[in-house]
């Protein structure tokens, strides 16, 4: 009886551990404007991972070479003022980093928005901002 019971509850938590890998796993990410583009995937990392935040891997590029304009990768973390992650013109850049709050262990909420940069006379053309929250 006894081994009939410790066999149920390893069952039981192998099959709790696959949903939770299964919730952790990688979604994709598509975020596009005239111009711009960042298309790869993201994935919150475990709490107890340092530093656990929203890890992002794929590809930021300029879509239009020849118009003389840079593309941005615009990232608010938390209440943290809205930092970027910088392209290049004419080029894709291969972007896989872990955006993180420092001074907590979970981090729970990032804004992103990917950005062409026309220039300082006129708007830099941004994608909608899009909210990534933690469960």
């Amino acid at each position: 009886m006894r081994k009939l019971a410790a066999a149920v509850v390893a069952a039981g938590l192998f099959a709790g551990g696959i949903g939770v890998a299964a919730a952790d796993s990688e979604h994709r990410l598509v975020m596009k404007t005239q111009g711009a583009a960042f298309v790869g995937t993201y994935q919150w990392d475990p709490a107890n991972k340092v530093p656990s935040g929203l890890h992002v891997k794929g590809l930021l590029r300029d879509e239009v070479d020849n118009d003389g304009h840079n593309v941005y990768l615009r990232v608010k973390v938390e209440a943290y003022p809205w930092g970027e992650v910088r392209g290049v013109q004419r080029k894709d850049i291969r972007i896989d980093r872990v955006f993180s709050d420092g001074a907590v262990l979970k981090t729970k909420e990032i804004r992103m928005q990917v950005c062409l940069d026309r220039g300082s006379f006129r708007p830099d053309n941004c994608s909608r901002e899009r909210l990534f929250a933690r469960r």
